[in-house]
């Protein structure tokens, strides 16, 4: 019977990488800036030297973001109508412009939160283990 030694692999927080993420941070140290731009992640960690530029966050991050926006927009009118009589202009010009600015507000540290769910959890080139180079990257074959 065969017999196979793996190397034991240390545990990732996911809750401190989310956390770290949240706050525009890099997943591992919590102190490097995760985004050099408003969405562009960083290559890698100033600090650490954590690669970053493994995410594959895609569509996730803005459909979390409306999801989140909508229940909020939705719970305010809900609320509004059951105690006010509120004319539908009123919620045009209120809640409109609340529609267009809070998705813009949080999908940075929205797409931070899944950045760091995605390293601790060791998805897609997080894993040094099972990591495929990258033909983005100089010297590729």
């Amino acid at each position: 019977m065969p017999v196979s030694v793996s190397t034991p692999v240390e545990q990732r927080s996911v809750g401190r990488a989310v956390m770290n993420g949240l706050r525009l941070r890099c997943p591992h140290c919590g102190k490097g800036h995760l985004f050099r731009s408003y969405l562009k992640v960083a290559d890698k960690c100033e600090v650490c030297g954590e690669e970053l530029f493994h995410h594959r966050a895609d569509d996730f991050p803005p459909y979390l973001t409306i999801v989140i926006v909508g229940h909020i927009i939705i719970f305010l009118m809900l609320e509004l109508s059951f105690h006010y009589e509120i004319e539908p202009w009123i919620y045009l010009v209120t809640l409109g412009p609340a529609a267009l600015i809070l998705p813009l507000l949080m999908l940075p540290s929205v797409k931070g939160a899944v950045v760091g769910l995605q390293w601790a959890n060791r998805m897609h080139g997080f894993d040094t283990r099972n990591r495929q180079p990258d033909p983005a990257l100089p010297g590729y074959p």
